[in-house]
């Protein structure tokens, strides 16, 4: 069994990127799981924090999670062309302590997908990521790209895919990366 933790990085109830990660668990081959996760109620990251109470609940459950899992799938909007902060943030904060990034990162399979009103999708962010995934020594899986664009025609009002080609090229998009990661 693959295991792969899909994480949303949008906080937004009807999030796009939030209803990719929903069809993904709904669409994983016999053999593989997706087990989708948001980033609430991960705090702003502050080294005094670190330092006063140790590492919050919510970012010792993601790590967690991110550990416990063959591969992980970051579906990541784009604000202002890049990583939207909360995403950011949300790696900055299981990357502590920096002595525990072999550990939780090390060689993990890593793929990104996104979804955006624009008519490019989130290529800029998909690219954004790839400087924050080498420097934590994930093993990125560069045989598919899914950049889903102009979203709001594909997804209904609660945020769920409705739009049967972007289904099946995700459908495709998870098994690949679900051979690579269990590879």
């Amino acid at each position: 069994m693959t295991h792969i933790l899909a994480i949303s990085g949008s906080l937004r109830k009807a999030s796009y990127n939030s209803g990719l990660v929903r069809a993904a668990e709904a669409l994983a081959l016999e053999g593989v799981t997706v087990s989708g996760t948001t980033l609430h109620g991960i705090p702003l990251y502050d080294a005094d924090v670190e330092a006063a109470e140790g590492i919050p609940a919510p970012v010792t459950a993601l790590k967690d999670a991110i550990r416990a899992a063959d591969g992980v799938l970051l579906v990541t909007p784009e604000y202002n062309n890049g990583i939207p902060g909360v995403f950011k943030n949300a790696v900055d904060w299981t990357s502590r302590p920096a002595s525990e990034i072999g550990e939780i990162f090390g060689s993990k399979p890593v793929a990104i997908i996104g979804a955006s009103l624009g008519g490019f999708g989130t290529i800029l962010s998909q690219n954004h990521w790839l400087p924050v995934i080498r420097t934590l020594g994930m093993r990125p899986w560069f045989e598919g790209r899914l950049l889903v664009s102009r979203a709001s025609g594909l997804f209904d009002s609660e945020g769920n895919l409705t739009d049967d080609e972007t289904r099946k090229k995700l459908s495709d998009f998870v098994a690949g990366f679900a051979a690579f990661a269990g590879a």
